[in-house]
């Protein structure tokens, strides 16, 4: 893959394929990233073990690059099945889990935030999941990681459980079913309710509600739920 793209501040990138090649680069700038966060439970970074998975072909990996730097990449993982595959968690039927790819991490240098990459690289790289394996896209993302959840949301995905994961960090799961998009009018009911309020989010959840969207009100974030 070698796809030219223009910024809004106007600069060109270029997004490559990425392999064990460009390993050095990925953990140097997944460290720089890690230094700029407020809150270090708002990102799980992988391991050089867990990005070595990914690039000998357990997933996809692509990069942006300006002026032959790294500024950005995201990655797609197929996981293993196990007691944390995330298509437990969504309520799949255990022939079903080998479907699922995730979702995995995406890493912008700091200076170059604010121009859209995640949702660039996202648009991407979901166009280059192979729909014959996989029919599901699922991902974790933090409460009030609200560029994270703002990105899973523009690409489709949807809140179906809000558990801990991760030795016992609050996540919610969100998953997208290719083979079947959710479409909005096919949701009738809607309420928002506080991204504070676990509890509540969790009840409305259980009870067969999705989570769709977020809304910022009285300086208080607020998810949207429907069903």
């Amino acid at each position: 893959m070698n796809q030219k793209h223009l910024l809004k501040n106007g600069r060109e990138i270029e997004v490559r394929t990425l392999t064990t090649a460009h390993l050095d680069e990925i953990l140097t700038l997944q460290q720089e990233v890690i230094a700029t966060l407020t809150t270090a439970s708002s990102l799980q970074p992988l391991s050089i073990e867990e990005f070595s998975f990914i690039l000998d072909g357990k997933g996809l990996m692509i990069g942006a690059y300006f002026e032959d730097q790294l500024i950005a990449f995201r990655a797609m993982l197929e996981p293993e099945i196990d007691v944390e595959h995330l298509g437990i968690d969504a309520g799949l039927p255990e022939s079903e889990w080998p479907l699922v790819i995730y979702s995995e991490i995406t890493n912008v240098r700091p200076d170059f935030r604010g121009n859209g990459l995640q949702v660039l690289l996202g648009k991407i790289i979901m166009e280059e999941v192979d729909q014959q394996r996989f029919r599901y896209i699922a991902a974790t993302v933090a409460p009030f990681n609200i560029p994270s959840l703002a990105d899973k949301f523009a690409h489709g995905l949807q809140i179906v459980a809000l558990k801990e994961k991760y030795d016992d960090m609050l996540r919610y799961i969100l998953m997208k079913d290719l083979a079947h998009p959710a479409a909005e009018n096919e949701l009738v009911e809607s309420t928002l309710i506080q991204m504070s309020d676990v509890k509540k989010q969790q009840k409305f959840l259980q009870s067969g509600w999705t989570g769709t969207g977020i809304e910022k009100i009285n300086n208080e974030w607020h998810v949207q739920f429907k069903r």
